[in-house]
């Protein structure tokens, strides 16, 4: 035999193993679970500097994350569908940014069964506000096109595909670009229409879910003041709380102030969404694995007692800490009691039975009581951003580890903005 021969052989040889082993893994898998995300420059990772190395993640768990396409072509989106194609041909990856969507699913792997993939893309706009999200817009009929790509692509190989999660990121320019929107009816709308519209793609029976974080830059605002009684620019934060409070379609991973941003400017850096995504990955668990578990520290009720305001919180790792290192000091911890006079009545701060209670300067009723409504103008982040520093103690049991290095996962409090009527039952 000739050493041609052989190279030729030996190189079928190869080529028939790998397509083997392919068949066999193709065998295995039943089920395919799909959890993108929606939204505008957050969602696609804008600035975020790769922590996932694309090689690492095509193998984690022998390849059980992809794409729409099924694949493992990572990094490639555009809004213009010929755009994205053109990305894919030559490889074009200065645009490739880090995802929440990545550490989410290699934290879903660990906590399924190998019968299972995990399909994540993103889909959405930059610099676009809701209502030029929403359905029939060119962004919400390409994440339509991109979820159906994958239904037919399990379809093909006669594996059980369902969507049900959607992590949503979005809000920044509602809350910048006073579009005069009702932020609370426009996504309200689109969660109806996009559970009908995938369902009728799908065929599934059970609706979608949302995870949703919370977008905090109040700060980017032009006519932004902290101490204005009526302060339109908490109104997106404030929806999104709501939301995850008392709508049981919506859930909680995490406001975004305790990040580190890039330039501390609007978008979280890479580490940031690698440890959004774990915050991420805990919810997508409970919702798949059916627990009625209640996620993110959120305020329940705003009570007045003579000159103090007593907190009751939804915590779920008590107990409650105010914590200056992880996050700079912001003036009484980053609560404030705003008068119909605009001016910031708070005194003194404490925690007390795992409430918070806040001394006033005078009596507080008919108030607003707030928390990372702050910042110095155009930051955002932990540092010198809208911030707070009341979190739960939820990272003393619960870490990751992310290029050797243990982070807490801890919930951090949502930002809020509420009005106090009501005076405490004695």
């Amino acid at each position: 035999m000739t050493i041609h021969n052989m190279k030729t052989k030996l190189f079928t040889t190869i080529l028939t193993c790998l397509f083997v082993i392919s068949c066999q893994e193709e065998e295995n898998i039943k089920t395919v679970i799909c959890i993108p995300v929606y939204g505008q420059s957050l969602a696609l990772g804008e600035e975020a500097t790769r922590v996932t190395d694309f090689d690492s993640l095509s193998n984690y768990a022998n390849g059980r994350i992809v794409t729409e396409r099924m694949d493992h072509q990572f990094g490639f989106f555009d809004n213009n569908p010929t755009k994205q194609w053109i990305k894919r041909i030559i490889g074009y990856y200065q645009r490739s940014f880090e995802l929440s969507l990545y550490g989410m699913a290699e934290t879903l792997c660990d906590h399924t069964g190998q019968d299972t993939l995990i399909c994540i893309f993103p889909g959405g706009q930059g610099a676009t506000d809701l209502y030029h999200l929403r359905k029939g817009t060119e962004p919400y009929l390409k994440f339509l096109k991109d979820i159906k790509t994958a239904y037919n692509k399990a379809q093909s190989h006669k594996w059980k595909f369902s969507m049900p999660l959607l992590c949503w990121m979005q809000g920044e320019s509602d809350i910048a670009e006073y579009p005069g929107t009702d932020y609370r009816s426009l996504i309200l709308q689109f969660i109806d229409d996009i559970n009908k519209d995938v369902c009728e793609i799908t065929g599934q029976k059970d609706s979608i879910h949302f995870i949703c974080y919370q977008t905090n830059p109040v700060t980017s605002a032009a006519h932004f003041n902290p101490n204005s009684f009526n302060c339109p620019e908490t109104k997106v934060p404030e929806t999104l709380l709501e939301l995850v409070r008392d709508d049981e379609r919506f859930h909680a991973s995490g406001p975004t102030y305790p990040y580190t941003f890039a330039r501390e400017r609007i978008h979280i850096d890479g580490l940031s969404h690698k440890l959004h995504g774990r915050l991420i990955a805990l919810t997508a668990l409970d919702v798949l694995q059916h627990r009625k578990i209640k996620r993110g520290l959120l305020p329940l009720s705003a009570t007045v007692s003579g000159k103090e305001i007593i907190i009751k919180f939804q915590i779920p790792a008590p107990p409650l800490v105010f914590d200056t290192i992880h996050i700079a000091k912001a003036s009484n911890y980053g609560f404030s009691v705003i008068s119909p006079s605009n001016i910031d009545i708070a005194k003194h701060v404490y925690i007390k039975d795992n409430n918070i209670h806040i001394e006033c300067k005078e009596q507080p009723n008919g108030c607003r009581v707030r928390y990372a409504i702050n910042g110095e103008k155009m930051f955002s982040g932990k540092l010198h951003g809208p911030r707070g520093n009341l979190r739960d103690s939820q990272g003393e049991n619960i870490k990751t580890t992310i290029r050797g290095k243990s982070y807490p996962l801890h919930n951090w409090c949502w930002q809020f903005d509420i009005r106090v009527l009501q005076k405490a039952k004695t």
